[in-house]
């Protein structure tokens, strides 16, 4: 999510909707060319409770920015203060970069310097239990009670405000400088909600089925596609749409429920400023498709997705790591000098995709021997016995910080570095998160 306009400036803004907003328009149940929404608990969309800072109570379902984050799969975002981690590794042995300063091409001085340790945080609203604001920071506890406080001015998903259906209050738009405490809940009966998007996405390598954002935003029903025909601009709601194919670097082709084509072209959503599709494939966590990967989207139902109840709390990684002088060092484990909760997430791509896989679906990691320098790709098997040839980058890459491993009941843990490990095995957590999408 970008920075965008913090509703009502700096200060605490509450702004009450008396007329439907666009999530509840009515004429979504009747016309026939759209899936109808229905009373139900639509247990999938995120549900909570907002204190601001004045002590008004607002319950109800969230949406984040308004019209972006929708459902518990969707990912809060931000940056850690301190990687507590760090303190763990000789200064020695972390990752090194050269800087250098050049004038036409000829270098006057170089330096090492430590890589930067510093992490970005990422976790699935369903694995949160409570966002609280303190000042400069945001204070995100998870299900498993672990505590993270996040830089609140670098990139946190709170910039855009909150937007809460509160059962009483009606749809009331809140600024992120006037929320104290948000605390996710369990879903209510929301009686007319709409439904998730969900489908399935091809490219040229293979499909993935879930729930979709398109656009890395738009998540149900009710959220429109917007492009130019050639009879002018045009917007469809996203529930009245079968099919959309890529046609063109800068357009798509969209075919609708009753049998309708219109090619739509000369937008960002439609066309290369495509800023890819989320889809939550539940053989791999999440995946985000580039628009130069995508091909062709079919979207199906697929229920209201999966609820709060659906994200058991996260527990420590366990497993072992081989060194490649031949040391097997087991017990609880520290990736990358920064995921250390079955809940976290490995995060790289292939050809086009990029993956998160929470690390409770892995199985193991094998990253290219020493005899591979120039090999591209790193090993990753899944509990489910799939393994994956992933790209070395981002948490697979030279930048990896190494592992730590605590053993023995010692509270001083084992470092390797990332060039030293051989293969990382991690054990099957006791719960694992099964969704299904379909309720």
């Amino acid at each position: 999510m970008t920075r965008g306009t913090i509703i009502g400036g700096a200060f605490a803004t509450v702004l009450v909707l008396f007329a439907l907003s666009p999530d509840d328009d009515p004429a979504a149940a009747t016309s026939p060319t759209m899936i109808p929404s229905t009373p139900a608990t639509h247990e999938g969309l995120l549900y909570g409770r907002v204190t601001t800072d004045d002590g008004e109570v607002y319950e109800g379902r969230l949406r984040w920015g308004g019209d972006e984050e929708a459902l518990w799969g969707n990912y809060f975002n931000g940056f850690k203060d301190v990687n507590p981690w760090v303190a763990h590794a000789p200064p020695e042995q972390l990752p090194k970069e050269r800087l250098s300063i050049e004038i036409f091409g000829i270098e006057l001085a170089g330096w090492e310097s430590q890589f930067d340790l510093g992490r970005p945080f990422m976790a699935r609203f369903g694995d949160i239990a409570r966002i609280e604001a303190r000042g400069r920071d945001l204070r995100v506890t998870l299900k498993s009670g672990t505590v993270f406080d996040l830089d609140r001015f670098s990139a946190d998903d709170l910039a855009d405000g909150l937007r809460v259906w509160d059962g009483k209050r009606g749809v009331v738009d809140l600024g992120e400088w006037g929320i104290r405490t948000i605390e996710l809940l369990p879903s209510a009966p929301l009686g007319v909600a709409p439904y998730p998007l969900h489908g399935t996405v091809h490219t040229r390598h293979g499909d993935f089925t879930g729930l979709v954002q398109w656009d890395r935003e738009d998540a149900i029903g009710p959220d429109e596609l917007h492009g130019h025909t050639v009879d002018g601009e045009l917007s469809l709601r996203f529930d009245a749409i079968r099919s959309i194919a890529r046609r063109s670097p800068e357009g798509s082709l969209v075919t609708l429920l009753d049998g309708r084509e219109i090619v739509l072209s000369d937008t960002r959503a439609v066309g290369h400023g495509n800023r890819g599709m989320y889809v939550d494939d539940q053989r791999y966590g999440r995946v985000l498709i580039s628009w130069d990967a995508f091909e062709r989207i079919d979207f199906s139902r697929g229920g209201t997705g999966p609820a709060y109840g659906d994200f058991p709390p996260g527990h420590p990684l366990t497993g072992s790591v081989v060194t490649r002088s031949g040391r097997r060092l087991a017990g609880r484990l520290v990736y990358d000098l920064d995921e250390s909760e079955t809940t976290e997430t490995l995060d790289a791509p292939s050809q086009g995709v990029d993956y998160t896989i929470p690390f409770s679906l892995i199985a193991s990691i094998v990253p290219p021997g020493l005899d591979e320098h120039d090999a591209q790709h790193a090993r990753v098997t899944l509990h489910s016995g799939e393994e994956l040839q992933l790209e070395r980058t981002g948490d697979l890459g030279e930048w990896n910080a190494g592992m730590l491993i605590f053993f023995d009941g010692r509270q001083r843990p084992e470092y390797v570095p990332w060039p030293d490990v051989e293969q990382v095995d991690f054990d099957r957590p006791p719960v694992m998160y099964q969704p299904s999408g379909l309720r």
